[in-house]
């Protein structure tokens, strides 16, 4: 498991830790956001729905701002950009702690999502273009096992921490803490970070006067993939958010249990997310990136049904031992997004596809979950709206292994070798770029 570590110079490992700490701290943001809804109902006076809206207008700003970073890195470099999408979502995560209403929580939040969206896609490129393919789902997956950490972080700031400050304060001191990763843009040194896949297509790029956009991701022989690829974000994205979004209001209305007590429980799906991610990471690269989504994708609606309906009333243990396993599913899920996104989208457009198809799905997952929430108030019960869009979206990732290629252990590929000439990049009318 951790040959590929002991196989990485310095940079890669640097590289790494950086990206790692990055997806946690991006992760804990995302997260927070939802556990802290019962919280924002009271301290801010939000009804569920603005609650939500909230949490669909950041959605779809990180589906814009991912999209631009993702191009942005190619155009400019991953390292440069990364940079900038990590000080931009932090500064506006601690903002977001100063709102006075709801709608200057909605301009935050909105700004907040810009710089969110890209940083996953742009550290995962950064990092993917570095590892051999026989060792890419491992590390790839292993960064993003910080997405179960933050999760777990989350749990613990918006549940036993945010209770000791009340409810007027203690959502704020939360999304201060969102200011921390602003300390990893100085671990990352721009140029020299570069992998030497993205500078040689740079200057493959430079040499012929050519150089790609946001729309070449659309083009006929990458279309396929990127609509694909966005379709199996979109399912493994809006099942997971279908849940994740209203874990402590089904804990604390259905089940019974205090906000602070549900949100210790939910620590414990973080749990059992982070060997979900390991396992994932570990599997990927033998049994291949569609196998693999399969297999999580039906795990999860078995213990996403068995932790709604499953009569465990209120027993801590009984729920935290569900949702650990039902975590190892839903989180682990997420690991093979780096690596199967690597292979799928050639260099010089790798960061546009990934963001692109990563932040559709993260921006189509609010139709999920404000589902869950308009159906919810109608009258139906949380747990059923919440599980008929769970499993909806995860049919959908299902759907979309069926129709993608299988990728592990491809070398990475560039434009040229898609098939179709050059159309599929854009040509100035300079050869500068």
């Amino acid at each position: 498991m951790t040959q590929w570590y002991r196989e990485a110079d310095k940079k890669t490992r640097r590289v790494f830790w950086t990206c790692f700490a990055g997806w946690t701290m991006d992760s804990v943001d995302s997260v927070v956001y939802s556990y802290l809804i019962p919280l924002l109902m009271v301290g801010l006076g939000l009804t569920l729905t603005q609650a939500t809206s909230i949490a669909s207008a950041n959605f779809f700003a990180a589906a814009i701002g991912g999209w631009l970073g993702g191009w942005l890195c190619d155009r400019f470099g991953r390292a440069r950009i990364l940079q900038i999408t990590i000080a931009w979502f932090s500064f506006f995560a601690f903002a977001s702690g100063f709102a006075q209403s709801y709608e200057q929580l909605l301009v935050l939040r909105v700004l907040q999502g810009i710089g969110f969206g890209a940083e996953w896609a742009v550290g995962a490129v950064l990092l993917g273009e570095m590892i051999s393919p026989k060792h890419r789902g491992k590390a790839l997956g292993t960064v993003q096992s910080g997405a179960a950490v933050g999760a777990f972080i989350a749990a613990m700031l918006a549940g036993p921490f945010a209770a000791q400050f009340g409810p007027d304060l203690g959502w704020r001191i939360v999304f201060w803490v969102g200011i921390a990763p602003a300390i990893l843009i100085f671990f990352v040194r721009r140029e020299s970070d570069d992998s030497e896949v993205f500078k040689e297509a740079a200057k493959r790029n430079r040499e012929l006067g050519r150089r790609t956009g946001l729309a070449d991701i659309f083009k006929p022989n990458i279309l396929r993939t990127t609509l694909c690829a966005a379709l199996l974000a979109l399912g493994v994205q809006g099942a997971g958010f279908s849940m994740s979004n209203f874990l402590t209001t089904f804990l604390s209305t259905e089940r019974g249990l205090s906000l602070a007590t549900a949100g210790f429980c939910v620590m414990f799906n973080s749990a059992g997310g982070f060997i979900g991610f390991l396992t994932n990471a570990y599997i990927s690269d033998r049994i291949g990136r569609r196998m693999v989504f399969r297999l999580f994708g039906i795990g999860f609606i078995v213990t996403a049904l068995f932790y709604l309906f499953a009569p465990l009333g209120s027993s801590l243990p009984a729920l935290m031992a569900a949702g650990f396993v039902y975590g190892f599913f839903q989180f682990g899920a997420y690991a093979s997004f780096g690596p199967y996104f690597t292979e799928l989208f050639p260099t010089e457009m790798r960061g546009t596809g990934q963001a692109f198809s990563y932040n559709f799905g993260r921006a189509g997952s609010a139709l999920f979950f404000t589902g869950v929430a308009l159906v919810a108030a109608s009258g139906v019960v949380l747990s059923s709206a919440m599980a008929m869009f769970a499993i909806s979206a995860a049919c959908c990732s299902i759907l979309a292994t069926f129709l993608l290629p299988e990728t592990v252990g491809r070398e990475l590929i560039g434009i040229d070798e898609l098939g179709e000439p050059e159309a599929s990049a854009t040509k100035p009318a300079t050869a500068e770029s």
